[in-house]
């Protein structure tokens, strides 16, 4: 069931449920963070509009930069004015920042820790006819390593705008991740928001018996199937399969007490992301895990493979991230479970 205590949509099963692109929290979020510290400041690499820097762009022009098609030299003059006491956000496709520019935010952000908050948009496979070229799924692998970087990961419009405030309100460089498709609202205004620590969003139906748990599972999942997951676990309770469903919107640093619980807790785990297995999410959880707890986990994301064109439902399907997919892994790994 919906973990109350997230306070979530309790729409979020209907075939109506209210679908935003995650994009558009982040304009929502950086408008609200540029009404609320007048030292917040906005650069684009030519694509406005569809990061949805736009919103802020006419309300403050002239806190306000377009940058133009040079991806480098976004960061870089970000960097000299985060150096001067100003907070800066810059936005492009993730495939051009971090995808084109990851030498110049290591060097000139990272390198120096200045407060520079990176939005990339149009991450995974769900950009859809884009095609592979355009696909950034390799985009939290070269985030994370990164020292001093943050790197969040919204599952839905409301919880980007939350991440967006919250990182306007952070000493430290910063990777926000956007999906362009329209994603189910999945969360709430209500609903706690903070980085770093991990939110419980669906919990075992177990009427208050706890001995009806008999086949324990954890799903860890980030960003836009956040919401696959949750259907998942709906439905593997009909198959006896008691889950748990973990929303990692903060990818580093890690919630290690959350990730640790959850597996002490069920004894085996599934991680669910549009990224690739190698180096992205799953990876730093299997990192911590392998210190800290090991259990078996299994993986959902795309495995060593480019993207194409397609649809985003065909393409989620295609890579092995659907609904039927985290049912599989998770029935997999409760095979392995000691």
């Amino acid at each position: 069931m919906l973990n109350p205590e997230s306070k979530l949509n309790t729409k979020l099963f209907d075939t109506d449920v209210e679908q935003v692109p995650i994009r558009k929290g982040f304009g929502e979020g950086l408008l609200a963070a540029g009404e609320a510290d007048e030292q917040v400041v906005g650069l684009c690499a030519d694509l406005t509009e569809s990061t949805q820097m736009h919103l802020f762009a006419k309300k403050f022009p002239n806190r306000f930069i377009e940058i133009g098609v040079a991806e480098q030299n976004l960061v870089t003059v970000a960097s000299g004015m985060a150096a001067m006491g100003k907070i800066l956000f810059v936005s492009s496709y993730a495939m051009f920042s971090p995808g084109r520019n990851w030498e110049q935010i290591r060097t000139t952000v990272c390198y120096n820790d200045r407060p520079v908050k990176i939005a990339g948009s149009h991450a995974g496979v769900s950009v859809g006819p884009d095609g592979g070229t355009h696909q950034a799924i390799e985009d939290i692998a070269i985030m994370r390593v990164l020292p001093n970087m943050i790197v969040l990961s919204p599952c839905d419009a409301i919880e980007a705008k939350k991440a967006t405030i919250a990182a306007a309100k952070t000493n430290t460089p910063t990777y926000i991740r956007l999906a362009r498709e329209k994603t189910p609202i999945i969360t709430t205004e209500d609903t706690p928001f903070e980085i770093v620590k991990a939110s419980v969003i669906w919990t075992p139906d177990v009427g208050g018996d706890k001995h009806r748990v008999s086949k324990p599972v954890g799903i860890i999942a980030t960003g836009a199937l956040v919401h696959k997951a949750v259907l998942a676990a709906r439905e593997l309770e009909k198959d006896g399969v008691s889950a748990t469903v973990v929303n990692l919107s903060t990818i580093k640093p890690l919630d290690a007490d959350a990730i640790i619980a959850l597996a002490r807790e069920t004894g085996a785990l599934v991680t669910v992301e549009e990224h690739q297995i190698a180096g992205g999410m799953g990876s730093a959880v299997a990192e911590l895990l392998a210190q800290k707890h090991p259990v078996p986990i299994e993986f959902i994301g795309i495995r060593d493979r480019f993207g194409q064109s397609g649809t985003p439902e065909e393409l989620l399907e295609h890579y092995g991230m659907g609904v039927s997919h985290i049912k599989e892994a998770v029935h997999k790994v409760l095979v392995r479970r000691v």
